[in-house]
């Protein structure tokens, strides 16, 4: 399938090949960081009372999906703060561990998901203290009525649900910050809303291809087979992202990991079939003339602004090795000498990646919002 970079300029082709405008929705980011923030004001009594419980015995989150990948974000923000264990749960049920001691958090944007209703409904069957976030109105919504919960409301506001990562992160950071669990400030929230509205700009479709970072990157990935590692929890949360945005927006294959862990088994793969044709490859050949006869394998590196200094050192080794190899490299990072927070260098990040899977799609001829097949598998599987 050939990639159309040409495109991406193109504002009469991107409106036609976005119908639902994934493009828009994920310029709406800063936004959403905004509206999390009034309603953390608009809650702070809700909140007080969230603190006043204490600190749990562990903080389990529950969802699937792009809901779950906010509870990715707290938990990568708690590793190196929280004193209790805090956890993501992809699945039906829950644990055998979880008990009254627990702080169970529910979240679904639809607030349809069944395995998220399992999961709530499981929770208040053992005790645990429960919060749910999800769409007003909803099933999610009901069960939280029902069961006297915490409910967040989240509003959609007709995005798909992986549009909305900030609508659901920001309220879900809140909440962990009133349990105790992550440090993260409202100065840096707020910080975070700006530089995610400059990437809407940098990034955007108004942005030409030669000065656009995401377009360039969905170029790059055009005709390979991506190992996009992260080099920190929040980069290895936002390689995960990446995939599933691949997987979802561009119907694309992806790799992901976060260092250390990936040089102790994927690395393996720069020796592969996959790396063979990428070394055998005209080094002058456009990256984007790919096809299933002479796909490459190539390596992306996320890099946070402050590493383990073994981290650092195994990234470079990675990029020799694969540079040796003749895979292609491409790096993110943006350490720019001015910013030295993880967290809002994690938005940019996230932010951009965001808008080069959907360029991805927009060049490979591919509606970024259609997902058939998971509605299919929907279809298959009801009563």
């Amino acid at each position: 399938m050939e990639f159309k970079d040409a495109l991406l300029d193109d504002p009469a082709a991107l409106a036609a090949g976005d119908p639902q405008s994934m493009l828009e929705a994920i310029a709406s980011s800063g936004a959403q960081v905004r509206r999390g923030l009034l309603w953390g004001v608009d809650n702070q009594e809700l909140l007080s009372a969230i603190e006043r419980e204490g600190r749990p015995r562990a903080v389990i989150i529950c969802g699937m999906g792009g809901s779950a990948v906010a509870g990715d974000v707290v938990c990568a923000l708690a590793s190196g703060f929280a004193p209790v264990p805090v956890s993501t749960f992809r699945g039906y049920g829950l644990p055998a561990w979880v008990g009254p001691l627990d702080v169970v958090i529910t979240i679904s944007c639809s607030g349809e998901t069944e395995e998220t209703l399992l999961a709530f409904d499981e929770a208040n069957r053992r005790g645990a203290r429960v919060i749910a976030v999800g769409s007003d109105g909803s099933s999610l919504a009901k069960r939280a009525t029902q069961a006297s919960a915490v409910f967040v409301a989240v509003d959609p506001g007709g995005r798909a649900p992986r549009a909305n990562l900030w609508a659901l992160t920001v309220p879900l950071i809140l909440i962990a910050k009133a349990l105790k669990v992550v440090n993260v400030t409202t100065a840096q929230l707020e910080q975070a809303a700006d530089v995610l509205d400059q990437e809407c700009v940098t990034s955007g479709p108004s942005a030409l291809f030669d000065e656009n970072p995401a377009k360039n990157f969905a170029y790059f990935l055009a005709g390979t087979l991506p190992l996009v590692w992260g080099t920190s929890a929040l980069t290895g949360v936002a390689a995960s992202r990446c995939a599933a945005q691949l997987a979802e927006n561009a119907d694309y294959p992806c790799i992901h990991g976060e260092l250390s862990e990936p040089n102790h088994n994927q690395v393996v793969m720069l020796d592969g079939p996959f790396a063979a044709m990428s070394n055998d490859a005209d080094l002058f050949a456009d990256p984007s003339d790919g096809g299933p006869s002479n796909v490459k394998l190539s390596l992306v590196l996320l890099r946070d602004v402050i590493e383990n200094p073994q981290i650092t050192k195994r990234a470079k080794a990675c990029v020799d090795l694969a540079t040796e190899r003749g895979v292609f490299v491409h790096e993110i990072s943006l350490a720019d000498g001015t910013r030295s927070d993880s967290f809002i260098a994690f938005a940019q990040v996230v932010v951009r990646l965001d808008f080069a899977t959907t360029y991805l799609a927009l060049g490979l001829g591919i509606n970024p919002s259609d997902i058939a097949p998971i509605t299919s598998l929907k279809d298959r599987i009801a009563p």
